[in-house]
């Protein structure tokens, strides 16, 4: 009898990847629909796109930083 060496086992058995979320997008999670609405006009997006950014998913860089720069403004009418 032959030995054979085990077999390398996909799926579960492999470590999950995660998108690594800055602190804007975690800001942008945290907001209402309604803020994020108007923060995705402003950057002239959909709130689709809007929202897989503050997932961390992949967008365009232009849309990143325009909703970026909008979240700026808004933490500092805040203050």
């Amino acid at each position: 009898m032959k030995y054979e060496p085990p077999t390398i086992m996909r799926g579960f058995h492999t470590p999950s990847v995660r998108a690594q979320i800055t602190d804007p997008q975690r800001a942008f999670q945290g907001l209402s629909r309604h803020r994020r609405t108007k923060l995705a006009r402003a950057a002239q997006t959909t709130l689709l796109k809007a929202d897989q950014w503050g997932r961390g998913a992949g967008i365009s860089p232009e849309v990143a930083t325009a909703l970026e720069a909008g979240l700026k403004s808004l933490s500092a009418k805040k203050k």
